[in-house]
């Protein structure tokens, strides 16, 4: 037996002897390291959490092993005592149906794949089918590699939620709006129309945030910006939106209105408090201010950025004026996939390029950017993002018994430089577990990769024409 699974058998034998009337969780998980993300930014080695309440997705302790276990009977005890525990991580940019495009093609500027051949193999394959399937690929991938709350733009977003709500997963999820015929909306009016409902549907659903999702400056005009906004304003819901990506669209918004993407947005009274900006890179000190008033967060998206080379995000300026910056991985055809493991390691690294100083975004700022950063540029801060009493209970577990994870001297720089998705033992949202030891419960991976191929064979088809 294994020297902490001694420890855990110790522990829970003796404190349950010395303690039979307790409270009752559903859960409780003992970790080797549990790394809360709280404002105190604890680290417990040991650690652990008990998990409960009415439906079994609280938080009802984090501590010592041996205080949590005396507190709480549990219905069922997670032996993760040769691993590290830390919050859901929380993508907060990408467009989950787009993985049946990973790979598609590549190596090209931003514009020139999007308008050459992306947008012209959704207009050929993107369906509610392609959509849902794709969803479901995504969200596989994306327990697998402990994401357990994704922020998305697309279209039939209500097939997304669907899919994202079956599989177990959170969501922020957008409709898109977009100028141009869309397979789900001929016109902008048609895409706030679908935006409506969907917001009707799954407002005040326990799992899906609705969203209004307004494509980019470059292709809406201002009176479909502004309606966007409006809508989401009506209902109290996010807005999530692409943001000055490229330098060609800097260029573009000057030759226009002689303001930039961000100030453009600014003039037109489109920016509010509950807005994503997706990117986020050709900015100066004045867009930055203007997103600091108005409490517009940022995504990050370093992966994305640099094979598009579409340049490097100032992300070390924008935590210097207070812009809360979340991280996410843009769509699996840009990327070309959904791990934020591989996210918070290029963030850190880029940086430190970009500024030439090794100590920018350390460890610790990568990973609050992947958690309790990404959870407030959602607004989901209250709920998510770090492991506290009353907080759901999002959680995954890290292994840490491989070649490559040993030794093991601080975990958070563990998690950040050295982990990768498939390292992923657990995933855990609401209290439920979506992956045990590698085996997603949530859903059947078999068919989830089949019908994935089904679909790909259609948009291989498609694109050959």
């Amino acid at each position: 037996m294994r020297a902490p699974a001694v420890m855990l058998a110790l522990v829970t034998f003796v404190v349950s002897a010395c303690q039979p009337f307790r409270p009752l969780a559903s859960l409780i998980v003992i970790g080797q390291h549990v790394i809360t993300m709280n404002p105190a930014g604890a680290v417990l080695s040991p650690g652990a959490i008990a998990v409960g309440g009415d439906d079994g997705s609280t938080i009802l302790a984090v501590g010592p092993p041996e205080e949590v276990v005396r507190r709480f009977a549990a219905r069922e005890i997670l032996d993760a005592s040769s691993e590290v525990v830390l919050p859901g991580l929380v993508n907060t940019h990408t467009h989950a149906p787009m993985v049946m495009y990973r790979g598609l093609v590549d190596d090209l500027a931003l514009m020139d794949w999007l308008n050459s051949y992306i947008l012209p193999a959704e207009a050929k394959t993107v369906s509610p089918d392609m959509v849902r399937v794709g969803t479901r690929l995504a969200a596989l991938e994306m327990i697998e590699s402990g994401t357990t709350t994704y922020a998305d733009m697309y279209y039939f977003e209500e097939e997304i939620a669907k899919a994202t709500r079956e599989a177990g997963l959170r969501g922020v999820l957008g409709q898109t709006v977009i100028q141009f015929p869309v397979a789900d909306a001929k016109t902008p009016a048609d895409g706030l129309a679908r935006a409506e409902a969907f917001i009707r549907t799954f407002k005040g659903d326990s799992l899906i945030v609705p969203a209004v999702a307004p494509h980019a400056m470059y292709t809406l005009d201002a009176a479909a910006l502004r309606a966007a906004a409006d809508v989401a304003r009506k209902y109290d819901v996010p807005v999530l939106i692409h943001l000055a990506e490229t330098e060609d669209e800097l260029k573009q918004a000057r030759a226009r209105h002689q303001m930039s993407p961000t100030a453009y947005l600014e003039s037109i009274g489109f920016w509010g408090p509950r807005t994503v900006a997706a990117h986020g890179v050709w900015v100066d000190d004045e867009d930055i201010a203007i997103l600091a008033k108005r409490r517009v967060a940022v995504s990050h998206n370093p992966e994305s950025n640099m094979k598009l080379a579409s340049g490097i995000a100032p992300v070390t300026t924008y935590a210097r004026a207070g812009v809360t910056v979340g991280l996410g991985t843009d769509g699996a055809a840009s990327n070309n996939d959904l791990d934020m493991f591989e996210a918070m390691r290029q963030a850190a690294l880029l940086a430190k390029l970009a500024t030439r100083d090794p100590t920018a975004v350390p460890a610790r700022d990568a990973l609050a950017m992947a958690t309790i950063g990404g959870a407030t540029a959602l607004g989901l801060d209250a709920l998510i993002g770090s492991l506290e009493v009353g907080k759901r209970a999002d959680l995954l577990t890290v292994a840490t018994d491989s070649a490559r994870e040993t030794p093991l001297y601080d975990p958070i720089s563990h998690v950040v430089y050295v982990a990768r998705g498939t390292d992923v033992r657990t995933t855990i949202v609401n209290g439920r577990i979506l992956m045990r030891n590698r085996r997603v419960l949530t859903l059947d991976s078999s068919t989830v990769i089949a019908d994935a191929n089904r679909v790909a064979g259609a948009v291989r088809a498609a694109v050959a024409r």
